[in-house]
């Protein structure tokens, strides 16, 4: 595990993804009686694959990312290769779900019912397209009135891209970030302030991490230990906030659709494509690595009727 740990970090995998493939590869070689991985193959896996399907009744999404795991455990870090051949066959079938989207009054009611440090955040995952980590995870430093950009750090597949700053979130995010300083000021009077940097950056740059530049643009309301490093600072405000107040506001007002913060950027993106946006731009803003990723909103499009077919019923 120490082995695995180290070569995760190593490549610069986000701490999520490393705790998933430890948690799936500890099952696998349970599953097994603790035998070692290098004793097991193709069989094994499939067998624990199989299992998860059958006994556990898992998705074909969660399959797949147990099988992730256990192929990194193979071929990163005991070097043992498997036939592609053969992982193209246990590899399960992924359904291609149709993501849920809301109207723009069903946004704005669900925008209205919010308030807050949570409304504003909600803002921008439909304003900006950003996912909820993307947002929780924001800098000072990458909001940039003057180009009218916001800058995404390390989103998903380690990416950096450029995405929009909807003008009329303008005075409110100064606004935050003027509460920003007025808390960064008080927690440097208390022998507080430093925050946690990328990649040692605190060790090439000292008292970079007590910049305001670098504090998170939505603060934690308390000062915790970092379980990373044991020092006490402030962290960001944790995304289960306002994955609840999203989740409150959508069922205060009568919406009877499975609605998350992600929501607000399968919205975000489909809005765009019915306005006319070319499907290459929102590719970009959305950070997909393939155009096909973006294509499932066209899908989108024509459930919602945007093309001029009528039923024969309505005839």
């Amino acid at each position: 595990m120490d082995q695995i740990r180290d070569f995760m970090r190593f490549k610069h995998y986000s701490p999520r993804t490393e705790k998933r493939y430890i948690d799936w590869i500890k099952r696998y070689i349970f599953f097994h009686r603790k035998r070692h991985p290098k004793d097991m193959g193709v069989v094994e896996i499939e067998a624990f694959l199989t299992h998860l399907a059958v006994e556990e009744k898992v998705s074909a999404s969660t399959q797949n990312q147990a099988f992730n795991a256990i192929l990194f455990l193979y071929r990163k870090v005991l070097g043992i290769s498997l036939e592609d051949k053969t992982i193209s066959a246990i590899r399960a079938a992924r359904k291609k779900n149709i993501p849920v989207v809301l109207t723009r009054d069903e946004v704005g009611q669900v925008l209205t019912l919010m308030n807050g440090t949570v409304q504003l955040m909600a803002k921008l995952l439909y304003g900006s397209g950003l996912r909820v980590m993307e947002c929780v995870r924001l800098r000072v430093q990458n909001i940039d009135f003057g180009m009218g950009e916001i800058m995404v750090r390390e989103g998903k597949g380690f990416k950096d891209r450029l995405t929009m700053l909807p003008e009329s979130l303008v005075p409110a995010l100064q606004e935050q970030i003027e509460r920003v300083k007025v808390l960064h000021r008080q927690d440097l009077k208390n022998g507080f302030g430093s925050v946690c940097m990328p990649y040692g950056l605190e060790r090439k740059f000292r008292n970079t991490q007590k910049e305001l530049g670098w504090q998170f643009l939505f603060p934690a309301g308390e000062i915790a230990v970092d379980p990373g490093t044991g020092i006490k600072r402030r962290h960001h405000l944790h995304e289960s906030n306002l994955q609840r107040a999203v989740k409150r506001a959508a069922k205060q007002a009568g919406i009877n659709k499975r609605v998350t913060p992600h929501t607000l950027r399968h919205s975000f993106a489909t809005h765009l494509l019915m306005d006319g946006s070319d499907i290459r731009t929102v590719q970009e803003l959305l950070g997909h690595k393939d155009v096909s990723t973006t294509m499932i909103y066209t899908h989108v499009l024509r459930q919602k009727g945007i093309r001029p077919v009528r039923s024969p019923l309505d005839n």
